[in-house]
């Protein structure tokens, strides 16, 4: 029994520690866009080794964020309980965990084809990368979004084996997208970025510039989201009637938080967008299997 204890707990924090809740940000779009690219016709083989890719390459990329974070994590009150900074893991066993992550995922793209495990290394560095790239350039949250963006390009290629415009739009809106909610997120850290020289948009600009940029970006990933549905023959009303609800989220989103409130920020950023990936994900399915 008291074993068992042991392995949920341990279960239980490395759930925490790569934030497995947050999945589904980028599963959505690297689902719609496999079922884009097979237009109706995916083997089983070529899902099940999609999502293990998918998952391993997040999970360990999570994980190796709070690795390389851990001291400024430490500093920073906001994040000074997580399971690094608290001693509850220790980077060693962190890093192995990480290592057997990312083998999984070239493992899983030798079983896709040729030019996943070709490109595979690619997305290995923009896994590593990002987590120092708030070191240096507020262009930090746009790395994010373009390593998460190789979920939904990678799953194209995955079934294709080709690249066309579709994958590169839907790449587009996910970085997009998941950079806007992130400056959102990175807003409440304004004080202690500019202290630390942390580097983020909220720093560089401002909150209000940074939170005027964010929409930016959300209206730019809409309208690429609208163009994809044009030309995308498998998505019609059903895609384009979850789009106009997560236009109404985006909206509510961006109505939450202002340069002097920033109490609804974890809503703002990470609760509203879980519902605006589910919403994405069940309209966008169902419009291609239907």
């Amino acid at each position: 029994m008291e074993l068992t204890k042991k392995i949920y707990k341990k279960v239980n924090d490395y759930g925490i520690l790569v934030m497995f809740s947050h999945t589904i940000f980028s599963l959505s779009f690297a689902l719609i866009s496999m079922l884009l690219a097979g237009q109706g016709h995916l083997s089983f083989k070529i899902i099940f080794w999609v999502l293990i890719a998918f998952l391993s390459a997040r999970t360990g990329a999570n994980a190796l964020n709070r690795v390389i974070d851990a001291e400024i994590d430490a500093k920073n009150p906001r994040t000074a309980t997580r399971q690094i900074p608290q001693g509850l893991m220790n980077k060693k066993e962190v890093i192995i965990f990480v290592v057997i992550c990312f083998a999984i995922m070239v493992f899983a793209a030798a079983q896709l084809n040729t030019i996943c495990l070709i490109l595979s290394p690619i997305a290995l560095f923009l896994m590593t990368i990002y987590s120092y790239t708030k070191r240096f350039t507020w262009l930090c949250h746009l790395v994010l979004g373009v390593t998460s963006a190789a979920a939904p390009v990678g799953a194209w290629l995955a079934v294709t084996g080709t690249i066309s415009w579709i994958p590169l739009l839907m790449g587009a809106a996910n970085t997009l997208w998941v950079a806007g909610f992130d400056i959102i997120y990175g807003a409440q850290d304004y004080d202690f970025d500019v202290k630390n020289g942390i580097h983020s948009i909220p720093a560089r600009f401002g909150v209000k510039n940074a939170l005027h940029i964010s929409s930016a970006f959300h209206i730019l990933a809409v309208a690429f989201l609208i163009v994809i549905g044009l030309l995308s023959p498998d998505l019609g009303i059903i895609y384009f009637a979850g789009l106009t609800i997560n236009i109404v989220l985006f909206i509510i989103q961006h109505k939450l938080v202002a340069p002097d409130n920033l109490k609804n920020v974890k809503v703002a950023s990470y609760s509203i967008n879980q519902v605006i990936s589910i919403v994405f994900l069940i309209t966008g399915v169902l419009d291609c299997l239907i």
